[in-house]
């Protein structure tokens, strides 16, 4: 599900140790219970929202694309 990732207040926003200037940078937050994703260089941009289920495919799918 997408969101307003300016919506999301009160929600700590944690950046990729995988991120870097090359490749672009992904920041992650837990809201209540779910995941949001969001694009560091577009705070107020769009967020995916995921619960449990979606996030653990979306990490696995992640990991097995950086191999």
């Amino acid at each position: 599900m997408w969101q307003s990732a300016s919506a999301l207040t009160g929600v700590t926003w944690r950046k990729s140790s995988r991120s870097n200037a090359a490749n672009g940078c992904v920041e992650v937050a837990v809201v209540r219970g779910s995941h949001a994703v969001r694009d560091s260089k577009q705070p107020n941009g769009q967020a995916m929202v995921l619960d449990a289920g979606a996030w653990h495919g979306f990490l696995l799918a992640a990991k097995e694309n950086s191999r």
